[in-house]
């Protein structure tokens, strides 16, 4: 009987480590893959539609959303005229991200995934997969969230109608109708306006990038007629003193409007639609984050110069001061300016979930129906439809505005293993073989260094948050400084084909300290959201990742040429 026991113990010890081991061993398998040039034509696949000029539209949709009509003067309020430096710091660092972004997109310019791709192949599964949770909660909730600013911004531009105004129930557009207290919060327009927006997309990329550019170019071009009308109403003695609260606002204020940058990113997740991906895609990502650091510099320099920064609303800075000069027409032109900015942001960033979700179903770390895409339409309508009940729900029934504070965790998150992935990906060129012992001690190595600059971000990020005396955060600035250092002089590193980030690897470790120092600004509850996400996530790889994934499904991945005559 105890020689029973013992064996069925033994039995147990040894099947807990074999699933244990088995566990090891697929989370840390990496994702490799061919050159894009054995693609090959299908009748079953993505299609190559999209142009440099698509590409750039598509990430000015993505981030400039009603945003550059708020935040803008709401930062204002606190940085006084130097908000027009706060934005051109925060768009200095998001061209060093978008630098990273480039790079990765020109060196994998024929597999769809963005992030998550890049840091498959860069580092193993299990990271993966964790990127891809952290921007896909981001993204959920984020599109909800959207979706209830536009439905109230639809409904205000309705309520011009005589018959219509105030006659409009909140359940429509306006917030919502609150049940049990706040739990519920009723909505049909979100959900109407996200159906809209879906079957569009699904329709093909050819029709959702057009309705893309159309909108874009209108909101756009509503910026520029608001810069140059503003424009004739500037005091320049309103930009005195420039920076009435100090420096530390500044600074402060570029922590915040960073977030406005948001969304050049998706540029990548459309590679295996793009005509040209290794020329057109690093384009398309800088090309659109200049556009908006010119188009936010512009209206913080007409926002301050037309009403002293003190007096500037907070719920619509931009429209209230161009009512305050008699010119009520420009704010009917913003509300416009900002259902297209809206409906673009929206439009891109259910275009990027779908794609994401795509690129896992294919990989086998999601059920394989989100990997199909139409014969016809060329989309993957089963993950289009998916994303857009996701955000129909969530937008239709809850009131996701109280989630916004633990948002941007997967955008920085993500942004950071990109910038990652252009230092390690450098060294696998020179290093060899990943399994020989020096790889490991060298690529562990690498890692821990750039955990350590990591971690010295957020150091610096809690010590400047609580107010500490700053020669604590000159410390942690020295000790990233000495990791950088080592990861210049200890590692070989190898220039890419395609597009090269420059200044490797010191543009990726300021693009990881800066992005782990903004983290460290964000609620406490986006800590604890970013944890308990980790950990559910691992559950969710443990019991159904790792026995289904694929890490070498790309061989069989086919997309369309587009037309011959369209390439031109």
């Amino acid at each position: 009987m105890a020689s029973t026991m013992d064996d069925s113990r033994h039995k147990d010890a040894t099947s807990s480590s074999t699933c244990f081991s088995h566990f090891c061993s697929s989370a840390l398998r990496a994702k490799t893959l061919k050159s894009s040039s054995s693609a090959n034509n299908s009748s079953d696949g993505l299609i190559r539609r999209l142009g440099v000029f698509d590409l750039i539209l598509l990430g000015v949709g993505a981030s400039i959303g009603a945003g550059i009509f708020v935040v803008t003067g709401t930062v204002a309020r606190d940085a006084g005229p130097g908000v027009t430096i706060s934005f051109i710091l925060a768009g200095a660092s998001c061209v060093l991200n978008a630098l990273c972004y480039a790079e990765l997109a020109s060196r994998f310019p024929a597999v769809v995934g963005g992030a998550y791709l890049y840091a498959y192949t860069a580092f193993n599964e299990i990271t993966a997969f964790l990127v891809f949770m952290q921007l896909m909660l981001d993204y959920h909730i984020g599109a909800a969230s959207i979706a209830r600013s536009l439905a109230s911004y639809v409904a205000t531009i309705f309520e011009l109608i005589p018959a219509l105004k105030g006659n409009i129930p909140p359940w429509v557009g306006h917030g919502g109708q609150e049940f049990f207290g706040g739990t519920l919060s009723i909505n049909i327009l979100a959900p109407i306006l996200l159906a809209i927006l879906t079957v569009i997309l699904c329709l093909g990329v050819g029709e959702s990038s057009a309705v893309n550019s159309f909108m874009t170019a209108a909101k756009v071009v509503i910026v520029i007629f608001v810069i140059i009308v503003g424009s004739f109403k500037v005091d320049v003695d309103n930009w005195s003193p420039f920076a009435p609260n100090g420096v530390k606002h500044i600074f402060t204020g570029a922590t915040v409007v960073f977030f406005a940058y948001v969304g050049f990113d998706a540029v990548a997740n459309s590679a295996e639609e793009s005509k040209r991906p290794q020329r057109d895609l690093p384009i398309g990502i800088l090309g659109s984050l200049l556009v908006c650091v010119v188009l936010y510099v512009g209206v913080c320099l007409v926002i301050t110069g037309m009403v002293p920064y003190n007096l500037l609303g907070e719920d619509a800075p931009l429209s209230e001061a161009f009512t305050s000069k008699g010119l009520k027409y420009v704010s009917i032109l913003i509300s416009i300016g900002a259902v297209a900015g809206l409906t673009t942001t929206l439009l891109v960033g259910l275009y990027v979930q779908s794609r994401l979700y795509l690129g896992l179903g294919r990989d086998g770390l999601l059920p394989s129906i989100f990997a199909k895409v139409h014969l016809i339409r060329h989309t993957p309508i089963h993950s289009q439809i998916w994303v857009g009940i996701i955000a129909a729900v969530l937008g239709g029934l809850f009131n996701v505005h109280i989630l916004s504070h633990i948002l941007s965790v997967g955008s920085l998150t993500g942004y950071s293993v990109v910038a990652a992935c252009v230092v390690t990906l450098r060294w696998k060129n020179n290093t060899g073989n990943r399994v020989s012992s020096k790889r490991i001690s060298t690529w562990c190595e690498g890692v821990l260094c750039i955990f350590l600059v990591a971690c010295c971000g957020f150091a610096a990020g809690v010590l400047y948050r609580f107010g500490t005396h700053f020669i604590f955060m000159i410390v942690a600035v020295v000790i990233a400084i000495m990791a950088c250092a080592a990861l210049c002089f200890r590692q070989a590193y190898s220039d890419p084909p395609g597009f090269s980030c420059p200044w490797v690897p010191i543009v990726p470790s300021v693009c990881i300290f800066f992005n782990i120092f903004l983290f460290a600004q964000l609620h406490y509850e986006a800590w604890i959201r970013f944890i308990i996400l980790s950990i559910v996530s691992v559950g969710i790889y443990a019991f159904y990742g790792q026995y289904h994934a694929n890490p070498r499904s790309d061989e069989t991945i086919i997309y369309h040429m587009a037309p011959e005559e369209d390439r031109h």
